[in-house]
């Protein structure tokens, strides 16, 4: 149960990490999202691991999606495009450690095709806006796409634990729905709202995924 007490100074440093973005201090909103997705990696840690190569991949995961807040912390194009990588590659270990829940034979269901219908229509939306990024932001829609397929089809077939299969739904839906805000902040409009929505859903997503480790 000790990983559960995350959660309030998780919260505490969300809080400041909106305040921080809200004003647009650079070094303090990089160390605070530091700390705050360590937390969420030290979740993935420190949980007992009922399915230990599940808890690997998801682990690799985060740590690459930590990796990647650093990066979008950063200020520069450069750092953004770092970032977008980073996150990809998190986005392929989350995929990997739905495998070891239901084959990835298995993950063409109806269900996913609302994954990729809302796809297809977030790319028609940010097409005109892309420029030199259309080839990597294309490639970051699929890999999220069949991570969140991989997602509902872990929901919807496997025999893992209720609790542990909506962790992993919610979790990918949340991180999904936080893309879209990211992406609208880099190439549509920068604006604090972009922040205040995108950044709880992102952490809401990445700590249920951690506590998914545990309940699967």
């Amino acid at each position: 149960m000790l990983h559960f007490f995350a959660i309030l100074p998780a919260a505490f440093l969300l809080s400041l990490l909106l305040v921080y973005e809200k004003r647009e201090g650079k070094k303090s909103r990089l160390i605070t999202k530091t700390i705050l997705s360590c937390l969420f990696v030290l979740v993935a840690l420190i949980q007992p691991s009922p399915i230990p190569s599940y808890r690997n991949s998801i682990l690799l995961g985060l740590l690459f999606c930590l990796a990647g807040d650093v990066c979008l912390a950063l200020p520069g194009d450069k750092m953004f495009r770092s970032g977008l990588v980073a996150f990809l590659v998190g986005h392929v270990f989350y995929a990997i450690g739905f495998t070891y829940l239901i084959p990835a034979s298995n993950w063409l269901l109806p269900g996913a095709l609302l994954f990729w219908a809302f796809s297809l229509l977030v790319f028609l939306w940010l097409r005109p806006y892309l420029k030199a990024m259309l080839a990597p932001v294309v490639v970051y829609i699929l890999v999220i796409t069949v991570m969140s397929s991989g997602a509902w089809a872990v929901f919807a077939l496997s025999s893992s634990d209720f609790g542990g299969r909506m962790l992993i739904l919610l979790g990918a839906f949340l991180f999904y729905i936080s893309d879209i805000f990211v992406a609208r902040n880099q190439f549509v409009r920068r604006e604090f709202l972009n922040r205040l929505i995108g950044l709880p859903l992102y952490y809401a997503g990445q700590f249920l995924l951690a506590f998914s480790i545990g309940n699967v």
